[in-house]
């Protein structure tokens, strides 16, 4: 049986008060978004302590010449590989942060200005930080370095965060970076049994590799790297 009833509509009152309890929520849920939005601004704004580039500053020698800590390295590289003996390459935080600040900078990548590089040498990696330029904003990025020699002897070159500010983006960085780097092999011959090649694979992909260096006629075997605080120490033996 249908009921002759009729439904009487909400009052004035009962829709005013409807109203405002959604603007209300409304309210809420705009205000946790803007909360959330200036956690992540902060983050990402946020400037590490540790950077102090101004604190750096390029060895004074002529742009067409290498960088005498450069020849120096490569010198102690050279004697020690024709002495065919194990043998340890000492590099330190300062004589290779002026090598960096000296390379040119700013850098354009992607739209995006890159400068004020900084290197820090900490126990047991390297960190490797600067400022990026993105339409007038500043950011620090900061990218931690893992190296470590396997049982093998093999090396790997890890990638163990990226930061932008505070906010640690490392999936999404490798993400892109691969994404990059395929495009350019894509395009671009690449050998893929030169160093440096294995170098990039080895970040980006996690790939060991078998750390020979050739010094002229003759070879050397990274065994083992050190790093301790401003300091980085190549163990270096004889390799065939």
């Amino acid at each position: 049986m249908v009921s002759s009833k009729t439904e009487i509509p909400g009052t004035g009152a009962d829709l005013e008060t409807r109203r405002k309890a959604r603007l209300k929520k409304l309210a809420c849920w705009l205000l946790v978004d803007l909360s959330v939005a200036a956690v992540i601004f902060a983050l990402l704004l946020y400037r590490p302590g540790l950077y102090n580039p101004d604190s750096i500053a390029p060895a004074s020698y002529k742009e067409e010449q290498v960088h005498p800590y450069l020849t120096y390295l490569s010198s102690e590289l050279y004697n020690g590989a024709q002495r065919a003996k194990p043998f340890e390459l000492l590099v330190t935080q300062k004589e290779i942060n002026e090598v960096v600040a000296g390379l040119g900078w700013p850098m354009m990548s992607e739209g995006i200005m890159l400068y004020a590089p900084a290197v820090l040498f900490v126990p047991g990696s390297i960190v490797l930080m600067g400022t990026a330029d993105i339409k007038g904003m500043e950011f620090v990025v900061t990218i931690g370095l893992e190296l470590k020699v396997d049982e093998q002897g093999l090396l790997n070159l890890q990638v163990a965060k990226v930061k932008i500010g505070a906010m640690n983006i490392t999936p999404l960085a490798k993400m892109m970076a691969r994404k990059m780097y395929a495009q350019r092999l894509a395009t671009v011959p690449v050998d893929t049994e030169a160093l440096q090649t294995k170098i990039v694979a080895s970040l980006l992909n996690d790939q060991p590799f078998d750390p020979v260096i050739k010094v002229e006629n003759r070879k050397v075997r990274v065994a083992k790297i050190a790093v301790a605080e401003e300091k980085l120490t190549l163990h270096l033996v004889p390799a065939s």
